[in-house]
């Protein structure tokens, strides 16, 4: 069909022209809005500034088509076939492109704002400083594009392929690229900001000087990546994969990396301000100094031998861990709910709840601590709800004397002053004495980061059942035999091995 006679069917009304032939015909700034062209061939056709929007483009051939600024804005795209067609500032906002081709398409500039480009492919395409925002592009191929300064913020890209894309300077904040392929993919200068790349594949990517605050890395894999100048401040890399991974003044400030491998990685100047320095893996770490100080300035700059390196990072987290023997029913479990509640109010090192391991006898709470330094202060303030509070923090005071450390001192200080607010509460109060479950015998044991354990208190009812005792406000009732004395210090012996494992201080030389 020739262009003049389809124009002269359109303006009469028709509407409908599927699967018509319309090879190298020239459309050129002709209003087709609303038509029907599924399944024609449009191949090498110049629609360049046609206003094609809401028309019906499905399994189309528009192979080296020229569409730039054309109007496509809703228009039904999907599976069309766009290879190498020129797209150059087109409108495709809203647009359906559900699994179209448009490998090698120049799409320089376009609008595809909320687009749907799910399972597309768009291989080697050049998308540079194109507008991406909100669109899908789930399962699609985005391999080995080009997408310099291209905006997609908010888009979804989940287990999209980008693999040796080019997105230096693109803008993805809020997107989701969870379980995505960015294999070799240069994301250098970007903004990546509250992104999620959960799962996603790094392996070998540019992220030098790219801004990831925010950004969810869980279980990403970043081995050999080049994070040199990256801002990762308060990203989320749990369980990560940082193998010889290049960080080089990276900003890392109150990152959360427990369970991370960096194994080989090089982290000299980088800003570690209130990040745990346990649950990691860092055999072969390259450091020569690292930054400690609160706003990144180098005010606490420390430098490392390769001994001290060791020594300043340790694979195993601080952790406090009381026992109840008591299984946990559903009244218990909101009575515990209910006072650390209450404590994480006055106390904010235990503002995030306790693990709880729930047997059929017994009850463990786990506590995990971000320093050697606050294990005994935790504990103390940790086991205020329970009956055996008073002997396990006097246990407590009595190791800290034994300790000598002025820092220990001063943060169990801190610690006893809190206890003194938090039991002044008569919401507190009224919760502890509603609750059997904190009636109940316990056990408190503390884990180094040097993996050492220290038995702080065990009471002598705990795990005797069948002696039939009731264990209640001031031990036994009238007539039954007494009890053990309450428990004594650890043996001094065990008490000077877990003193050993402490590290309370960097180990460190400050510049």
């Amino acid at each position: 069909m020739e262009a003049e006679e389809l124009v002269k069917q359109f303006v009469a009304g028709t509407r409908d022209f599927q699967s018509v032939n319309l090879t190298e015909v020239n459309l050129s700034q002709v209003n087709l809005s609303e038509i029907n062209l599924s399944g024609a061939n449009l191949s090498i056709a110049n629609l360049s500034g046609a206003d094609l929007s809401g028309a019906n483009l499905s399994h189309s051939k528009l192979n080296v088509a020229k569409l730039n600024s054309a109007h496509l804005c809703g228009a039904n795209l999907n599976g069309a076939d766009l290879n190498v067609a020129n797209l150059i500032r087109a409108d495709l906002r809203g647009t359906l492109l559900i699994q179209a081709s448009l490998i090698r398409a120049e799409l320089m500039r376009a609008e595809l704002s909320g687009a749907n480009l799910t399972q597309a492919n768009l291989n080697g395409a050049n998308l540079r400083e194109a507008k991406l925002r909100q669109a899908y592009l789930v399962s699609a191929n985005v391999s080995e594009a080009d997408m310099r300064g291209t905006s997609v913020t908010g888009a979804n890209l989940e287990q999209a392929n980008l693999r040796e894309t080019n997105l230096s300077g693109a803008d993805l904040s809020g997107a989701n690229l969870r379980n995505s392929e960015l294999r070799q993919t240069d994301l250098s200068h970007a903004k990546l900001m509250g992104v999620d790349l959960s799962g996603a594949n790094l392996r070998w990517a540019d992220l030098s000087e790219a801004c990831l605050r925010g950004a969810d890395l869980s279980g990403a894999k970043l081995s050999g990546a080049n994070l040199r100048g990256a801002d990762l401040s308060h990203a989320n890399l749990l369980d990560a994969s940082l193998v010889y991974a290049d960080l080089t003044h990276a900003n890392m400030i109150q990152v959360d990396w427990t369970g991370a491998d960096i194994s080989g990685a090089t982290l000299t100047g980088t800003k570690l301000y209130s990040v745990s320095r346990f649950g990691l893996k860092t055999e072969g770490i390259t450091c020569e100094w690292i930054d400690l100080s609160p706003n990144g300035d180098r005010t606490q700059v420390y430098r490392f031998t390769p001994e001290m390196t060791e020594q300043f990072f340790h694979q195993t987290l601080p952790t406090v861990e009381i026992i109840i023997d008591s299984p946990l029913d559903q009244d218990a479990h909101l009575a515990l709910a209910l006072a650390y509640h209450q404590i994480a109010q006055r106390y904010p090192d235990l503002l995030h709840p306790p693990n709880i391991e729930v047997g059929s006898r017994r009850t463990t709470l786990r506590f995990k601590v971000n320093s050697d330094k606050l294990l005994f202060s935790t504990a103390y303030v940790a086991i205020v709800p329970f009956k055996d509070a008073t002997v396990t923090q006097e246990n407590i005071e009595h190791l800290v004397e034994m300790i000598e450390s002025p820092e220990l001192s001063a943060v169990l200080d801190g610690a006893m002053e809190k206890v003194k607010e938090i039991r002044s509460s008569q919401t507190f109060s009224r919760i502890v004495h509603r609750g059997k479950f904190f009636q109940s015998p316990t056990e408190t044991v503390l884990t180094n980061s040097s993996d050492r354990t220290l038995d702080i208190h065990h009471n002598p009812h705990f795990g005797k059942r069948l002696i039939n005792v009731a264990y209640g406000n001031n031990g036994l009732p009238p007539g039954t035999i007494k009890a053990a004395p309450n428990f004594a210090l650890p043996p001094v012996s065990l008490v000077v091995n877990f003193i050993k494992g402490l590290h309370l201080s960097s180990n460190a030389v400050s510049q």
